[in-house]
């Protein structure tokens, strides 16, 4: 009984913070007006929604969430399996300790410190466009050009999060047997057919797993990194769904516009996070319930 006392405290914030907030859904199927509030306001129906699909900015925000959100989740999943296979066949403890707690740093940091330093290493007369210069090349406006803004908020952010991955999969590594590679070595495997032939399949559930619990978040391009990085001049390809419900419901005060695509998004995160759920339980085993 102590025990599930224990869990009062958690369970009070969960309600509060988290399922009382979720009667403000109401306001997507309202012309809502702070004044009257909830129960004064009018009903709108599907009307919110109907707007939000006859918007022609709705289909290019969908696309640059996915763009954004899919090369995340891509090059994500890449990076931390080369640098994990790689950091393992360092035997140096101390220096492969080193490397692993530097790359995992970043992880703790939040958008708000990175997004300042990455405006200063990527503005018109920051580091990087000064090494651009000293090579003899062009400057380029990184954070105001829709060619090479989708790029770098996807490379900035494998950047911030591959160490964290990177320890999940070495992780997997340590679970298997040595006694392969021994036997390997024995028959004249190389450690390239080793790793193709022993360490590869070794981490191939942690890597379906992983893969597949990232479906569920194919829609967060991730609001903190965007919305500290872009400007204006890239709405075009920088603009994601969570920017634009943040635009419209607190800069353009459109609260009815901006539940309506809020709850949408939520709808459709959630049945990708069933399938995606499905997947993993399917093909990896991994099971909640």
């Amino acid at each position: 009984m102590t025990y599930h006392a224990m869990l009062l405290p958690g369970m009070v914030m969960l309600f509060i913070f988290s399922i009382v907030p979720m009667f403000g859904v109401v306001m997507a199927f309202q012309k809502f007006i702070p004044a009257k509030g909830i129960f004064g306001s009018a009903w709108a129906g599907l009307d919110n929604f109907t707007y939000m699909f006859q918007l022609p900015d709705a289909k290019q925000i969908f696309v640059n969430t996915l763009v954004i959100a899919v090369g995340k989740i891509v090059l994500g999943l890449i990076v931390p399996i080369v640098f994990a296979l790689l950091l393992n066949e360092v035997r140096l403890k101390l220096f492969k300790s080193t490397i692993q707690t530097i790359v995992y740093l970043p992880h703790f940091m939040s958008w708000v410190v990175l997004g300042t330093m990455l405006t200063m290493i990527f503005s018109f007369d920051g580091m990087i466009n000064n090494f651009l210069e000293f090579l003899g090349l062009e400057r380029i406006m990184f954070l105001a050009s829709n060619d090479w803004f989708r790029p770098l908020l996807i490379v900035t952010d494998t950047w911030k999060e591959f160490g964290y991955g990177t320890i999940v999969y070495l992780a997997a590594l340590t679970a298997i047997n040595p006694a392969l590679y021994e036997s390997a070595a024995m028959d004249g495997a190389s450690r390239w057919k080793q790793t193709l032939n022993i360490t590869l399949p070794g981490m191939f559930p942690t890597i379906i797993l992983l893969g597949t619990l990232s479906l569920g978040n194919v829609l967060n391009a991730g609001f903190d990194q965007v919305f500290n990085l872009y400007n204006p001049l890239v709405y075009e390809t920088g603009d994601i769904i969570d920017t634009f419900v943040y635009r419209m419901g607190l800069i353009n005060m459109q609260y009815s516009f901006a539940t309506a695509i809020g709850l949408m998004k939520s709808v459709i995160s959630f049945i990708l996070i069933v399938i995606s759920y499905r997947l993993a339980s399917r093909y990896a085993g991994y099971r909640i319930f």
